[in-house]
């Protein structure tokens, strides 16, 4: 066999013994002895083997997670893109869709929040949204309780702008006063945090997060009109990439 073909093979059979032990256990015991000897001695020869090998893997491993996240993104399509109770952002009949599932404690979710308001600003077409899904403690729980309180008085977004640009934490004292700032009805928002209602809504969306597979904030599902799969993009990323991303799922890729 000529080397360069020889190494394809080699490159090609590495992961099979390395991520498919069921896979091994259809050779004989023969056929495997002679498997890793070749293996040991090509390895011995050229490291790099091993190298590319474990690339390959790693991109069938990313190609079969992005097909999963697809899969369950369209599988909860209704809960991502069509529930009527979420708050949204932009335009409500845009042609492109992101859902942001933020943390309104997360250092990330605040880097991000600038960007998603440009691109609002400068694409009127993107509707965005938001999934409060709190996952850094009690303080975080208590400002997605306040911002979904603060959505029946019509105030979410200017909460939620207000809620992300706080340099310090939302204990009670700073909600109050944040809340008054932007025109809500503290008694009445304070009241209505507590309602089962509200905390069922939490719970809905750290399910629907964990069944997509987001390990933590900021996430974003963008998605084209008319489309129930999607693109999981996990972490903050800047405008220009928020304007690809756009871009693609509009175009349909």
């Amino acid at each position: 066999m000529p080397p360069r073909l020889r190494r394809l093979v080699l490159v090609l059979l590495l992961p099979l013994v390395l991520a498919a032990p069921a896979v091994a256990q259809t050779f004989t015991d023969a056929q495997r002895s002679e498997i890793v000897d070749i293996l040991r001695q090509a390895l011995r020869q050229d490291p790099s083997i091993l190298r590319d090998a474990l690339g390959a893997l790693q991109e069938d491993e990313t190609r079969a997670r992005g097909a999963a996240q697809r899969a369950a993104i369209a599988r909860h399509a209704d809960a991502l893109f069509r529930d009527a109770a979420d708050p949204v952002r932009g335009n409500p009949r845009g042609d492109v869709t992101i859902v942001e599932f933020f943390d309104a404690r997360c250092g990330f979710c605040k880097q991000l929040h600038p960007s998603l308001e440009a691109l609002i600003r400068r694409d009127p077409n993107v509707r965005i949204v938001m999934k409060d899904l709190p996952v850094l403690g009690p303080a975080s729980t208590q400002a997605a309780r306040a911002l979904l309180a603060a959505q029946r008085q019509g105030r979410y977004a200017a909460l939620q702008d207000a809620l992300l640009t706080l340099r310090g934490e939302p204990t009670e004292a700073v909600l109050r006063q944040s809340a008054e700032r932007v025109g809500l009805d503290w008694a009445r928002l304070r009241r209505e945090m507590e309602e089962p209602a509200i905390a069922r809504r939490i719970e809905a969306n750290l399910r629907l997060a964990q069944s997509l597979g987001i390990e933590g904030t900021p996430a974003l599902v963008i998605a084209g009109q008319g489309r129930d799969g999607g693109t999981l993009v996990p972490g903050a990323v800047d405008l220009p990439t928020l304007e690809r991303l756009v871009a693609e799922a509009r175009a349909g890729r």
